[in-house]
């Protein structure tokens, strides 16, 4: 394969990542949109207060089975980049490996939206050495709110 073909192949693979993450967001955001508007009543979340309270609570203390309490039954989890589809029990695994190789110091929610049943919020996750962005997307119920999705990438601060 000549110098051409390879700096076609090069080209290409970008070309496929870029796609994949351009659908990846689209998919995301017509779940986001299309949840945000099926329910006829909005739901409140736990105990009535924040939901992101608690769920910040157990980010900041690196407690993967209390946070994994709040997991839907399946989930997506993207960290860095790789994008993952699992199951609450394999969430929990991600989110404790995640935690043991990034002990978290603090987690601040800095940004909070959406409309019932769908709400998101996104915070900083310090963990001495470095910092992340945290993005949370929450089902809001009546008897208990789910995560259905949690992002994590380096911050640009």
């Amino acid at each position: 394969m000549g110098l051409v073909g390879l700096i076609f192949a090069a080209i290409f693979l970008v070309y496929l990542t870029v796609m994949r993450r351009i659908f990846a967001t689209a998919v995301s955001l017509f779940l986001f949109l299309s949840l945000g508007f099926t329910s006829a009543a909005p739901a409140l979340p736990q105990s009535g207060g924040d939901v992101f309270a608690p769920i910040a609570k157990y980010i900041q203390k690196g407690d993967s089975d209390k946070l994994s309490a709040w997991f839907a039954n399946n989930l997506e989890i993207e960290i860095f980049g790789k994008q993952t589809d699992c199951s609450s029990i394999q969430a929990k695994q991600i989110m404790k490996n995640f935690f043991s190789q990034y002990p978290p110091k603090s987690f601040e929610i800095i940004h909070k939206s959406g409309n019932p049943p769908m709400k998101y919020a996104i915070g900083t996750l310090n963990t001495g050495s470095e910092v992340f962005r945290v993005v949370l997307l929450v089902k809001l119920q009546t008897k208990s709110s789910q995560i259905l999705r949690i992002r994590i990438e380096r911050s640009s601060l």
